[in-house]
C-alpha cells in the first residue's frame, strides 16, 4: 500500500487483504477486499483488532450493483493493525492474506498511518 502526498509516494506498506483478494468485493461473506474509490471516515480505537480507520465502503455503485444482484454488499471494511492478543511475529501474520476483506498492516504501521492521515482522506484500492 502506498501513502501520497500529492504525487510522491512518502511511505509504503506491506498489507494483508482478505483471504480470496483478487476481484471487487460483490457481497457480504466474499472475503474479498472492495477495489475502488473511497474515503477514509473514522478511526476506530476499540474493535477487535489494534487501532483501525473505517473505508467508506459500500459506496453508491456498490449498492447499486448489489441491489441488482439481490445480496448484501456488506461492510465494515477497514484498514486496521494486527488482531488483539496475536502474540505471533508481525512479519509472519503479515506474510499471508488473512482479513475478512479489511486491509492490515502492522501494529506499528498502524500507529504511524494515523499519524498521517485524518479522516475524510481520499482512497483508490485496486488491484
Amino acid at each position: 500500500m502506498y501513502l501520497l502526498q500529492g504525487n510522491e509516494i512518502i511511505r509504503e506498506y506491506r498489507i494483508a487483504l482478505g483471504k480470496s483478494p483478487k476481484g471487487h468485493k460483490q457481497q457480504e461473506g466474499d472475503q474479498r477486499t472492495p477495489e475502488g474509490h473511497y474515503l477514509l471516515d473514522f478511526i476506530i480505537e476499540d474493535s477487535s483488532f489494534y487501532r483501525s480507520i473505517h473505508i467508506s465502503y459500500p459506496n453508491t455503485r456498490d449498492l447499486q450493483l448489489a441491489q441488482l444482484r439481490g445480496v448484501n454488499p456488506g461492510g465494515d471494511i477497514k484498514i486496521h493493525g494486527l488482531k488483539n492478543g496475536d502474540e505471533r511475529e508481525p512479519g509472519f501474520v503479515q506474510s499471508f492474506d488473512w482479513t475478512n476483506g479489511c486491509i492490515a498492516i502492522t501494529n506499528q504501521e498502524m500507529d504511524e498511518f494515523l499519524s498521517l492521515v485524518q479522516p475524510g482522506v481520499p482512497i483508490l484500492i485496486e488491484w
